[in-house]
């Protein structure tokens, strides 16, 4: 981030070191492992930086080797790290995945994050000045899940107060850090805290036994803006200002589905991450609601066609052009790796018959 001028968007939260598997299999089989980076705060700030937003990641790391490697690599998408403390008593948090879908019953993953200078996070140690002055402020619930201090920061971070930024949550339910079985009040009542939720359907089946938007809007009751993410079915947004839909014929005055495009998959991890920059960078832009949905989904098509959690997203007049394709255009979409443009021999995939290179 260049120059004095404040943030659009600040992301807080862990970022951890992560090992990826040289090959599918179980962790005992693994032989091998690359290091990456990973956290779904920093995951989306990355990935609004690379988007063209001044963004700034609000995290606690090591006073070691994998601390530097974070806060260099984050720093390295144009993210402003000087926020970023340092912890000279505990370790930056690390963890091991498999190379399945998180979705599936063979994916693993291990973490060794308890203890970690992530948890020591309270209102103490973030002083709001931190976040004052952003137009977004995105959040999840990993982090209420860390430590009491942590849940804390969070209630801190989310309580109503004059000028406060806009506050982006996005419940991001990880059920291995809630064995109290607090999970589905404390969420709730985060969620309810917020102005914009990102949900999935599957946390919310989980968590409140809801299986339809009208339902998961009619219990998080305090946002102006809820996203429910439906998988391959895509995504709903629900806004409480009719206003919001009026330029989008078929919506239904309340809310508006728009499904996502074909995508060859290479890995399915980070594309939650990637949809909530996608449509966080079109809500900073003021785009339509539909328009926010395509622009999520472009995003996470950035993320499921190539490796890691983190991916370089579509040039942003490329994903305007995508975005504002008619309902048939965008009903054919077919994305595979490359289609972003920044592989030089990767053609973008528009179509069983066409195929259009960025410029």
């Amino acid at each position: 981030m260049s120059g004095h001028a404040p943030p659009e968007v600040v992301c807080l939260g862990e970022s951890m070191v992560t090992f990826l598997p040289s090959r599918p299999g179980r962790l005992a089989d693994v032989p091998s492992f690359t290091r990456a980076i990973g956290g779904a705060e920093s995951n989306v700030a990355c990935a609004l930086a690379a988007a063209g937003h001044r963004t700034r990641w609000i995290g606690r790391v090591g006073r070691d080797g994998f601390g530097d490697h974070l806060v260099e690599t984050i720093g390295s998408y144009g993210v402003d790290v000087t926020a970023v403390a340092r912890d000279p008593h505990r370790p930056t948090g690390v963890y091991f995945r498999t190379d399945e879908d998180r979705a599936t019953d063979a994916h693993e993953v291990v973490y060794y994050r308890a203890g970690s200078a992530a948890s020591a996070m309270s209102p103490a140690t973030v002083p709001y000045d931190s976040v004052a002055g952003a137009r977004v402020l995105h959040l999840t619930g990993i982090t209420a899940a860390l430590s009491a201090d942590c849940l804390d920061l969070v209630r801190d971070l989310t309580a109503p107060r004059p000028g406060r930024p806009l506050v982006s949550f996005d419940v991001n339910h990880r059920p291995g850090l809630w064995r109290d079985g607090s999970a589905p009040e404390v969420l709730l009542e985060l969620a309810r805290r917020a102005d914009l939720v990102f949900v999935g359907a599957d946390e919310a089946k989980a968590l409140w036994g809801l299986k339809d938007s009208r339902a998961v809007t009619e219990l998080i009751d305090g946002p102006e803006t809820v996203v429910l993410k439906l998988g391959k079915g895509g995504a709903e947004v629900t806004d409480r200002r009719p206003e919001s839909f009026a330029d989008i014929e078929d919506a239904d005055g309340v809310s508006h589905l728009v499904r996502p495009p074909r995508v060859d998959v290479v890995s399915a991890v980070g594309a939650g991450d990637a949809f909530a920059a996608g449509f966080l960078s079109a809500t900073l832009r003021d785009l339509d609601m539909r328009t926010r949905l395509r622009h999520g989904h472009l995003m996470a098509a950035a993320a499921l066609t190539a490796p890691g959690d983190l991916a370089r997203p579509p040039r942003r007049a490329h994903a305007d052009r995508l975005a504002a394709l008619d309902t048939g255009a965008w009903g054919t979409l077919h994305l595979g790796p490359g289609w972003t443009g920044h592989d030089e021999e990767g053609p973008d995939r528009t179509g069983d018959d066409q195929e259009v290179r960025t410029p």
